[in-house]
């Protein structure tokens, strides 16, 4: 029997060919790279071109750079080194950037600057091309939320509960020396009061310690320990309460920054494998998509949803000239100041408030049948039965204000004799007579939702929103492992993630 040889193909390496192909013949028809291409072609660039000023050397065309980084984003190549790698050695970024070679300091310099303004534009008209195409829809979205991890050190952070304590602690000590200044001191030096008494600033302290150094700097019957602290909060404290007031600044509404991000507020993350409640440093990314397409989005530094709703209502009007006509969001957004929002912007919205799903549960409402949406109101008295049969009685109005400065108005209705009431214990916890307090504009929203999300139309929006908003952040996150931005500052922050909607929309409609 004759030996078989294996059989190889042809392998000449350095064969020379009369006709090389070109970049353009390496590229498939239906390749991703094309879209970009062509999306990119079409759409109206001129905010990017006006970006530029006539002066200095020479610069790389924008729509050269911009090609490069949409596709580096489509691709998950997000590093600017990365990308200039890619620029060199890969087809499709040597076919895009016509075997233009930019480092990676121009392509991060046009990321972080040239974008600033320019970038939102880009992205409103490569949505506004997808609708023309009628694969997505402006006046119907899905909002939603999530945390994505600040480029900063988590070990680095300012607490504003940590500088309160820190204050009343400084204020404390300057107390306890004047006192004992007041002691020791003759009676043309004294003050009726600390300058600290009422506030702690930089000029309060700054005229504590003065005073201070004034009665008991030299005076000989002051003993070395509390002369010790007197030169120690002399050289620190004015100093010191200096930082916290530049810190409270940057705070404002916040309840934590990094100091290596300081636009960054710490969050809780889902991404805890360690499962223990880690803070870590985040922003909160919230979109609205259309057949998973983003139309919309917005980056807050605040970790709730339910205070972010109206300014990505306002860019949504900002981008399109006016709001969506239909809404739908899950009950992180369902307060009484969105949904009066949604009614004044005559958006149809169908938003879940907190306790929706537990009352559509037959077996809840049996488990708490004193709770107050389960009392009856007699409207022709203005009050409330309790399941005693005793009526609770209106006793007056009280207004309470939000986070975001919303004012509500609650009416609070009170019971008479619940002493020797046999379900005394069971109806309410409260030592007292039973009192509950009603919102009546927030019970005609929830008593409105209600409807609208038992209709017909509103059980399809319940439906398609867990398959249509919430695959965005699942493919951008999991699927293409951008977990974490690379840039530092909200600004830059909305920049990357501009490009990253663009690159997801691109993908979609590549699929």
């Amino acid at each position: 029997m004759a030996n078989k040889k294996p059989v190889f193909k042809p392998y000449y390496q350095h064969q020379l060919m009369a006709f090389p192909p070109t970049f353009d013949e390496l590229i498939p028809a239906d390749h991703t790279v094309r879209l970009v291409d062509k999306i990119i072609n079409v759409i109206n660039v001129e905010p990017l071109l006006n970006a530029y000023h006539i002066r200095g050397a020479s610069n790389y065309h924008p729509i050269l750079l911009l090609k490069v980084l949409v596709y580096g984003y489509v691709t998950n190549t997000y590093s600017s080194r990365k990308l200039a790698i890619a620029c060199r050695e890969s087809v499709p970024f040597m076919w895009l950037s016509g075997m233009s070679k930019p480092d990676h300091n121009t392509i991060n310099r046009f990321r972080g600057a040239r974008l600033k303004h320019a970038l939102r534009s880009v992205f409103e008209e490569v949505v506004k091309y997808l609708a023309e195409e009628g694969l997505l829809s402006i006046d119907e979205v899905y909002t939603d939320g999530t945390k994505i991890e600040a480029n900063a050190n988590k070990y680095t952070f300012v607490w504003k509960k940590s500088i309160q304590t820190n204050k009343a602690k400084m204020k404390k000590q300057l107390d306890e020396i004047w006192n004992y200044a007041q002691s020791v001191a003759t009676v043309e030096d004294l003050l009726p009061e600390p300058p600290t008494a009422k506030t702690v600033s930089p000029e309060s302290i700054q005229a504590t310690v003065d005073k201070l150094n004034e009665v008991l700097a030299n005076n000989d019957q002051v003993d070395k320990k509390t002369k010790a602290k007197l030169r120690y909060l002399t050289k620190n404290y004015p100093e010191t309460i200096n930082k916290y007031e530049h810190q409270e600044e940057i705070l404002a509404e916040r309840n934590s920054y990094s100091k290596t991000d300081p636009d960054a507020t710490f969050m809780r993350m889902k991404e805890d494998h360690m499962r223990n409640g880690q803070l870590k440093p985040a922003y909160n990314v919230q979109i609205s998509t259309s057949n998973q397409f983003i139309v919309n989005y917005t980056i807050h530094s605040n970790p709730t949803d339910i205070l972010t709703l109206k300014s990505h209502l306002e860019q949504h009007e900002n981008s399109f000239n006016r709001p969506p006509k239909i809404l739908t969001a899950d009950a992180g957004y369902g307060s009484e100041e969105n949904y009066t929002l949604l009614e004044q912007k005559q958006v149809e919205s169908f938003v879940k408030f907190n306790m929706f799903d537990k009352q559509q549960n037959a077996r809840y409402n049996q488990k708490y049948p004193f709770a107050t949406n389960q009392l009856f109101y007699n409207e022709q008295k203005d009050a409330y039965i309790c399941p005693m049969g005793q009526s609770m009685d209106f006793v007056g109005t009280v207004k309470k204000r939000t986070t975001s400065g919303f004012e509500q108005h609650i009416r609070r209705y009170q019971a008479k004799n619940c002493n020797n009431c046999p379900l005394n214990g069971a109806c309410h916890k409260s030592k007292g007579n039973r009192l509950i307090e009603i919102n009546e504009n927030l019970q005609r929203h929830k008593q409105k939702a209600h409807r609208l999300l038992n209709t017909e139309q509103g059980i399809s929006h319940r439906k398609k929103r867990c398959y249509d908003v919430e695959p965005v952040f699942a493919n951008i996150k999991q699927n293409h492992g951008f977990r974490r931005f690379m840039l530092r500052g909200k600004q830059k922050v909305e920049i990357e993630w501009g490009l990253l909607a663009i690159a997801q929309n691109i993908r979609k409609k590549a699929a």
